[in-house]
């Protein structure tokens, strides 16, 4: 089913996510595709349309910092860092709190979080509050940015929402803090150097 990024199409989306339903979206930087996280089986079915290794941890992307806080722990950086470029392109790798996460998506003690600056993604994630967030692709292949192209590219997901063309920089770009320290994991559409400034 092919839904539009207005209030019809949300409902509808949030509704098939709710029942475990795999979706294609838009984000601020790729098209993405997801489901619920705490669904195991439909965590496993993303895995399986990527054909991406098991023991890489998919992120995952929420509806605002309150609601990060509630799976995830924070710390004096990562506080003025989600503070500075969330909404936006920045992923970040925080100790996780959830235990139940930690089971559904096979995770040790860190998950990665991000709130994307996308309308219909956040309108989205108003409804569902969480959604794995990778990006519609086989891993390894390029990633898509013209909803037509990942429509004729991308199988067996339930819902496609398509919120047009996306102009991006790329992908978001992943850090962690260790010993009170950033790390950057992937240098994506946000510089080390803009993050460093913070």
């Amino acid at each position: 089913m092919k839904v539009n990024c207005d209030k019809e199409g949300i409902e509808k989306a949030s509704k098939i996510i709710d029942n475990g339903g795999i979706v294609v979206f838009p984000t601020d930087t790729v098209y993405g595709i997801g489901c619920n996280p705490y669904n195991k089986e439909s965590a496993k079915k993303v895995y399986e349309i990527k054909s991406r290794d098991f023991s890489k941890p998919f992120p995952v992307l929420v509806y605002s910092k309150e609601i990060a806080s509630q799976i995830a722990e924070f710390d004096e950086i990562s506080e003025k860092l989600v503070e500075k470029f969330w909404p936006g392109q920045l992923t970040i790798l925080l100790k996780l709190k959830d235990e139940k996460l930690k089971e559904s998506l096979n995770l040790s003690d860190k998950i990665a979080l991000r709130v994307p600056n996308h309308k219909c993604t956040l309108e989205l994630l108003e409804k569902c509050h969480y959604l794995i967030g990778t990006s519609a692709n086989v891993s390894g292949q390029p990633s898509f940015f013209d909803p037509q192209e990942c429509i004729k590219s991308v199988e067996n997901y339930d819902v496609f929402v398509d919120g047009g063309t996306i102009t991006s920089k790329g992908e978001s770009t992943i850090v962690a803090i260790e010993d009170g320290k950033i790390k950057i994991i992937r240098e994506g559409s946000l510089s080390k150097e803009e993050i460093l400034k913070v």
